[in-house]
């Protein structure tokens, strides 16, 4: 039986980190979504197995998912926002970098998130104060530094803040190399990673509100103290849209002149 809604959220994502670790490097089928994007059998099947621990435990919440759309209760207060396998394309070009994304958003807050990662073993959780990691069974509290000075900058689009702000630019930018070093990571493991203290930043473009790619590892980053705003340093989804993470404040402050 399982109690607390952290737990929970572990437990959904740990399930679908089985399925997506379980069907890596085999054939399988693509489902078109829109141009240049597409889900696998394997979002489809771990968004399943997610679906069902959190619909077994909460009936009565609420469920956003990436591939099946929202479910449940009209007007729920307590909603899941899953994100079943965050790096398909990666996946598919039989790449580890990827993610599993599971978030409970009670009213405008997240309560308790879970990002598995399916090939180290790793579960990055928060109850909205906590933030841990759980390996082989030990959880670890989650320390922010920016001492790597790795920086990852998404350049998936949409790019709604374009051209006001073009991640491409900000590689280039002579001052990011001068502070920083540059790293691409198509998949939202890496904004738990600037939780973990493995990265010092992380930069995006989008509009995030309803994200079910960003709400565990937004939610990750503020309980384990890093500094989480929109693009032009506002608080996250009040303003230009957009994500930047950063390890500490002389960091975050860095970035914002980088990219304003």
């Amino acid at each position: 039986m399982i109690s607390t809604d952290v737990e929970l959220a572990v437990a959904a994502a740990r399930a679908g980190a089985a399925v997506v670790r379980a069907q890596y490097g085999s054939p399988l089928a693509r489902v078109a979504k829109s141009a240049g994007d597409f889900a696998t059998a394997a979002d489809i099947e771990a968004e399943q197995a997610i679906l069902t621990v959190i619909r077994a435990a909460r009936p009565d919440d609420a469920v956003l998912g990436e591939e099946s759309g929202r479910t449940g209760p009209d007007g729920a207060a307590r909603e899941w926002l899953v994100d079943p396998l965050c790096g398909t394309l990666n996946y598919a070009a039989r790449n580890m970098l990827v993610a599993v994304n599971v978030a409970l958003r009670h009213g405008d807050r997240v309560t308790a998130a879970a990002v598995a990662d399916p090939f180290a073993g790793e579960i990055f959780w928060t109850d909205g104060d906590r933030a841990r990691v759980r390996h082989d069974g030990a959880d670890e509290p989650l320390t922010p530094s920016p001492d790597s000075w790795l920086v990852d900058v998404n350049l998936d689009p949409p790019f709604p803040n374009a051209p006001d702000f073009q991640a491409v630019r900000l590689l280039a930018h002579p001052g990011f190399a001068e502070r920083f070093r540059p790293r691409v990571v198509s998949t939202t493991l890496a904004v738990a990673w600037v939780a973990a203290g493995r990265r010092a930043g992380y930069v995006t473009d989008g509009h995030l509100r309803d994200s079910v790619h960003f709400a565990a590892g937004i939610a990750l980053c503020q309980a384990a103290g890093c500094v989480v705003t929109d693009l032009r340093g506002r608080p996250v989804h009040t303003g230009a849209g957009g994500l930047v993470v950063a390890a500490d404040p002389p960091a975050h402050r860095a970035l914002l002149d980088l990219i304003t």
